[in-house]
């Protein structure tokens, strides 16, 4: 399948480029149904001829050029009116059996807010002329309307308010919420290329109508939408990033769920770091025996540190009651030792960063690790089930 992508170097267009060269190429081996042959990249600085070339030989198009955020008003009818036209002209021209895919915009429902955008009016505008080709040539035309998109290589202070909250909260930019209580419905750009890639490029798009701004699933809808989207305040949205940010200081990672909003804001806010802001490190407590970091914390998940045993050292030698743990070596030889409370007995667990293995400190045992090497430093990545509390540490001295 050829394949043509209009505002290739926009947001929407890189993410979907990238993808598809992902298939053509063989690295994405999850959409074995999809054949990727050429990929045509065209934005606004190729030549009408280049467009003219693709569009005779595209098997799919996806439009996704257009203007939204002018100097001028009038742009929009340049940018995204005379533009849709120029191009259902030449797929007309060239007698091109091609499907065609019309990124447009929730606005173009000029409901509310929206009956008197601009941009909203002429998408609407472009949305009519794709039905009206789809009518007279019987192509496929498949007529998307999203909301606020977000996502990685999205350019702050103009794709989206969220991606502008990322990057000035990643740079200690202020930011001025006029209305925490603001709703946006958002959709993640990897959200909506998973709709293109598994659903448009089948020819099975979802489909809906719309009531207001809200789409209402059709499956013989007029127009199409991607299903997961989310719904967050702007109070949400900023409080979340400020306390992500925080991150270098408190280690504390937020739930993120399967698929959930919170996981894919996150990680939006992290293609947004400075490179100085790619690098964070642990405090490290030392004393004669080694160093102990604290690495990654969650509230309903425990921590992850990592721990330093110098040669000849022992570490542990406590106990707990609820707590438990898991010990695995990387790198150098040792000895955990774990005996129960109250008994003599003590089972003793051989371990090497040769032969990685993870071992459970048992609650209610008296535990410890002894680096045996007299050359070699001794670490150990340490998972606990819950955060260390100091006011309710559940930590007892005791040998083994």
């Amino acid at each position: 399948m050829n394949i043509l992508v209009t505002g290739a170097k926009g947001f929407i267009g890189r993410n979907l480029c990238e993808n598809l060269k992902n298939i053509r190429e063989g690295k994405d081996k999850t959409r074995p149904s999809v054949a990727v042959e050429d990929i045509y990249e065209y934005d606004v600085d190729c030549e009408r001829s280049a467009l003219e070339a693709f569009c005779a030989k595209a098997d799919f198009v996806f439009h996704l050029a257009g203007v939204n955020r002018p100097k001028d008003p009038s742009e929009f009818k340049k940018g995204n009116v005379d533009f849709s036209a120029e191009l259902l002209e030449i797929l007309a021209s060239k007698k091109s059996r091609a499907t065609v895919v019309l990124s447009s915009s929730v606005q173009a429902t000029l409901t509310g807010r929206f009956g008197v955008s601009d941009y909203g009016l002429s998408k609407k505008e472009c949305e009519e002329a794709f039905f009206k080709y789809a009518q007279e040539t019987a192509n496929d035309v498949y007529v998307y309307r999203f909301p606020n998109v977000a996502g990685k290589w999205a350019r702050p202070n103009y794709n989206s308010a969220v991606v502008t909250f990322c990057y000035n909260v990643a740079r200690g930019i202020p930011v001025t919420v006029n209305d925490r209580a603001t709703v946006l419905d958002l959709l993640f750009v990897d959200d909506l290329v998973n709709e293109f890639l598994d659903f448009a490029l089948a020819k099975k798009p979802h489909r809906c109508g719309f009531e207001g701004t809200e789409p209402v699933p059709d499956e013989n809808g007029r127009y199409c939408y991607v299903p997961t989207t989310y719904k967050a305040s702007l109070g949400e949205i900023y409080d979340a990033l400020a306390a992500f940010k925080d991150f270098p200081k408190t280690l504390t990672l937020p739930d993120m769920p399967s698929g959930s909003f919170m996981k894919k804001l996150i990680s939006t806010y992290i293609s947004y770091l400075p490179e100085e802001g790619a690098e964070v490190k642990p405090e490290a407590k030392t004393d004669a025996r080694g160093s102990f970091s604290e690495l990654i914390k969650n509230p309903g998940c425990g921590q992850v540190s990592i721990n330093v045993t110098n040669p000849g050292e022992i570490k542990g030698l406590h106990w707990h009651n609820l707590k438990w743990e898991i010990f695995t070596v990387v790198s150098g030889t040792g000895l955990i030792r774990q005996r129960q409370i109250g008994s003599d007995k003590v089972i003793e667990t051989r371990v090497s960063g040769d032969d990685i293995s993870m071992v459970f400190m048992l609650p209610g045992y008296a535990h410890s690790i002894e680096n045996t090497s007299k050359s070699e430093k001794l670490v150990t990545l340490m998972y606990a089930n819950e955060i260390f509390d100091s006011e309710k540490p559940d930590t007892f001295r005791e040998p083994v």
